[in-house]
């Protein structure tokens, strides 16, 4: 699992799979779930994450979400 956050975007991806992701689907304002093509799950998108999350809690690499389907690329 890695955590990726773009501060300029203040957005927070968590990685959960190396699977790419085939669809997306918002569960909540500005929460969206990848999953892969057999169905699992491949990783979270939290939108304005400084505001949902006590960001300087958690271990992050910072970097822009996934080029190769994540949430960011699928919307």
């Amino acid at each position: 699992m890695k955590l990726l956050y773009d501060r300029g975007n203040d957005s927070l991806y968590i990685d959960l799979d190396d699977e790419p992701a085939v669809d997306s689907f918002e569960v909540a304002d500005g929460v969206v779930i990848d999953i892969t093509a057999d169905g699992g799950v491949s990783g979270i998108d939290i939108d304005h994450a400084s505001r949902r999350l006590d960001l300087d809690a958690l271990t992050v690499t910072e970097g822009q979400p996934r080029p190769d389907g994540g949430a960011s690329a699928a919307r």
